[in-house]
Formats: C-alpha cells, sequence, structure tokens
C-alpha cells in the first residue's frame, strides 16, 4: 500500500518541515508508536518535544519522521475527536486524529440507547467528522424497522443501518462507506460488537471478541488500543477500546436536534432556552404532541451540561495560562540573578 491509500494528499507535503520524512500514526502504546511510511510499516518514538507537549500524536494523525525514526512534528488535523479526560483532571482527551467519518455502533439488545446515540451525535459534528448510526445485532430484536425509525429521529441526514456482524447482514452497507483513502473510527460501548465488525470487514480474526455478560449484557474489553486497519477494497478503519465515560469537551447541543433549532426560529426571543419564557415555540410545540417531549428534556439536559462543560474548560485554560505565565516569571528571575 503507498501513502495515499493511507490518506495522504500531495497538499500535506507543504505542511512538512523541510528534512523530515511523512509518516501516519496507526497505534499508539504508550511512548511507543507504529507508524506506516512510504517504505512500509516502522516502530517509532516521539522527540522529547512532543512528548510532554499538550497534545502527543494519536492514531491517524499525520507526523513528520527524522533519523532514527522520532516523530519531529504532527501535521495539523482536519479533524480531532475528543471528548474530556475521564476523572477529576480538566482536560482534553484526543482520541484520534483525521477521521473522515464516525461510525457509532450500537448493539440493539440491551445496549440500545437514544439518550447515548444523542452524545455521540454532539461528540462527532464537535469533531468535523461525518457520522453513521451502525445497528449491530438485528437478528436479535423483534421491531428492526423500529429501531431504525427512532436512530433516524435523533440523526437525520446521516445513515442508520440495521446490521448483523455475527450473520453478515448489512455489511455490504457498511463496506459502501469505507472508500479507498477515507477514514472511519468505530465508536460505542462495549459489547456493541465493534470488533466483531471489524474481523468480518476484513476477512480474518485480527481483533479479539468476548461475549457480553449473561447477567447484565454489558461488554468487556476486548480492544485495549486505538488501532488503523485497512479494509479489501480501500478504507481504512479505526478500532478503539469502548468508551464508558463519554463527557464532552465543547460542542453544541444544537448539532443532535436539528428539529429543535428549526423550531427555536419562531420563538419570541432569540436567547429563548425553551425552559418557562413566553413565547416559546418549543414549548409549544412539546404540549400539542408535534415535539417529542423527551427530546425537549433532552435537549434541556445536554445544553445545561455543555454550558458547563464549557465554563470548566474556560476556568481550566485560566488556570493553565497562569501557572505558564508564573513558570515564566520564575525563570526571568532565575535568570536576572545568574547575570
Amino acid at each position: 500500500m503507498s501513502l495515499r491509500d493511507w490518506g495522504w494528499q500531495s497538499s500535506f507535503a507543504e505542511l512538512l518541515l523541510p528534512g523530515l520524512e511523512p509518516a501516519r500514526v496507526v497505534s499508539q502504546e504508550r511512548d511507543h508508536y507504529l507508524v506506516i511510511t512510504a517504505s512500509g510499516e516502522r516502530s517509532a518514538e516521539s522527540s522529547g518535544r512532543l512528548l510532554y507537549a499538550a497534545e502527543p500524536p494519536v492514531a491517524g494523525d499525520w507526523v513528520g519522521l527524522r533519523s532514527q525514526m522520532v516523530i519531529d512534528q504532527i501535521l495539523p488535523r482536519r479533524t480531532r475527536l475528543s471528548r474530556r479526560q475521564p476523572g477529576k483532571r480538566e482536560e482534553e482527551q484526543v482520541l484520534a486524529a483525521n477521521v473522515d467519518i464516525v461510525l457509532v455502533v450500537t448493539g440493539l439488545d440491551h445496549d440500545f440507547n437514544l439518550r447515548r446515540l444523542e452524545r455521540y451525535r454532539i461528540v462527532a459534528a464537535e469533531s468535523g467528522a461525518d457520522l453513521a448510526l451502525i445497528l449491530n445485532k438485528a437478528d436479535l430484536h423483534p421491531d428492526v424497522a423500529a429501531a431504525v425509525a427512532a436512530a433516524r429521529g435523533i440523526a437525520p441526514g446521516a445513515p442508520v443501518l440495521a446490521i448483523s456482524a455475527q450473520t453478515g447482514q448489512g455489511l455490504d452497507a457498511v463496506r459502501d462507506l469505507l472508500q479507498p483513502g477515507r477514514t472511519a473510527a468505530l465508536a460505542g460501548s462495549s459489547g456493541a460488537g465493534k470488533s466483531t465488525l471489524l474481523n468480518r470487514l476484513i476477512g480474518v480474526d485480527l481483533q479479539e471478541t468476548n461475549p457480553v455478560r449473561a447477567g447484565d449484557n454489558r461488554g468487556r474489553h476486548t480492544t485495549t488500543r486505538r488501532q488503523l486497519f485497512p479494509i479489501p477494497g480501500g478504507g481504512l478503519l479505526l478500532d478503539q477500546p469502548g468508551i464508558r465515560e463519554l463527557q464532552f469537551w465543547g460542542g453544541d447541543a444544537g448539532d443532535a436536534f436539528g428539529e429543535i433549532a428549526e423550531l427555536a426560529k419562531a420563538c419570541r426571543y432569540a436567547d429563548c432556552r425553551h425552559s418557562t419564557e413566553p413565547g416559546c415555540a418549543v414549548i409549544a410545540a412539546a404540549s400539542e404532541g408535534t415535539l417529542d417531549p423527551q427530546r425537549l428534556e433532552s435537549y434541556r439536559k445536554l445544553s445545561r451540561e455543555l454550558a458547563f462543560a464549557e465554563r470548566r474548560t474556560n476556568v481550566a485554560a485560566a488556570q493553565a495560562e497562569k501557572r505558564r505565565w508564573k513558570s515564566i516569571h520564575r525563570a526571568m528571575k532565575r535568570w536576572r540573578g545568574e547575570n
């Protein structure tokens, strides 16, 4: 495979620093990377400068290599799939870079949850990538058509595919989304069937799979790192561990609630929050039954969460800037004391 098969475009060469070799990050294991170069697959390490940078290389990044297979540059990212770092740290975690489409896989068993899919829609929109909803385990659901209709209701315009990775049902429609040079990223909960889907698309069992737990139908992590795989016939697919905690790092609730954004144009006040304001067209639609009240309640909840995340992010950014200037001032004091 050439670099073009891995998504390289001739315009990227203008962004590469002189003397560096282009490569794409296939996977990451702590400080060690697997990269694809014009001469094939290589192991690489990050330079000290990038190792401690705010944003180290991630799977999907295009990078510049210097001699001894050291990553010395990260090319500007066209898209970035990210979330808030799990735990208490106020930091962004970039999950993958330069993804063209996010394939959100959900199982049509106990994993099917419209509220969770709304969250993924916001994250995908914020990343800059397209979105497709893959409803797996269609062979286990009593009313697949109803599930597809419900999913389309929260993601109008996005492909919604009902498939069974186990039986092969609907896989051709998924392959149609994987065009040559195009990068897709799998996302979803553990146990949704992402690794099984990947294995079926590739044609060999590259990723380990496990059945869901019998007690609660919850999945167990079988994928432990993010990794890009070429798909026969063209396209690249990034597999990643199941996401248990999907906290926002930016985004707009309107991205997942297009019908509410459209209704809001008729609200009396331009800054209407669709809560208790008089003349709210959104509240009126919910009262009249033309808008699902659950959608409105979910919109309110996610809007509050996104507003809180924005305030929290601004505080964290201000604190980081304050620490940076303190460090600069300490360095200046030491320099003055030495001269």
